[in-house]
């Protein structure tokens, strides 16, 4: 096994709070996406919703995943204006939420 170089993945799996429509949930989405052209070091952003048939969710229905060059770059992105100006919006829309960084480990067989 062969850890990425350099790359380092940001998710956030969330739970919306009880009431937030999905046009709310799509507009900030929409919004998470707009702040890869803002922020350099973030290189892609991934989404999508729970479709597991194992139902071990806990609750958690939507996951967010964001791509960097570096463990830098997720803590130039953390305190970006972009970032906390979205967060601020983002976060009080969530009931629950976890946020987990790694770096990818490549296996070869």
């Amino acid at each position: 096994m062969e850890e990425a170089k350099g790359v380092v993945k940001h998710v956030l799996i969330a739970k919306f709070k009880e009431g937030t429509t999905e046009d709310q949930i799509d507009h900030l989405i929409k919004s998470f996406a707009s702040i890869v052209d803002l922020i350099e070091p973030l290189k892609a952003f991934h989404w999508g919703k729970d479709v597991s048939i194992e139902n071990l969710h806990q609750g958690f229905t939507h996951i967010f995943e964001c791509t960097f060059e570096s463990i830098e770059g997720v803590s130039e992105y953390m305190v970006h204006p972009s970032h906390i100006e979205f967060a601020n919006l983002f976060l009080p829309q969530l009931e629950k939420f976890i946020v987990v960084d790694y770096k990818p480990t490549i296996v070869r067989v």
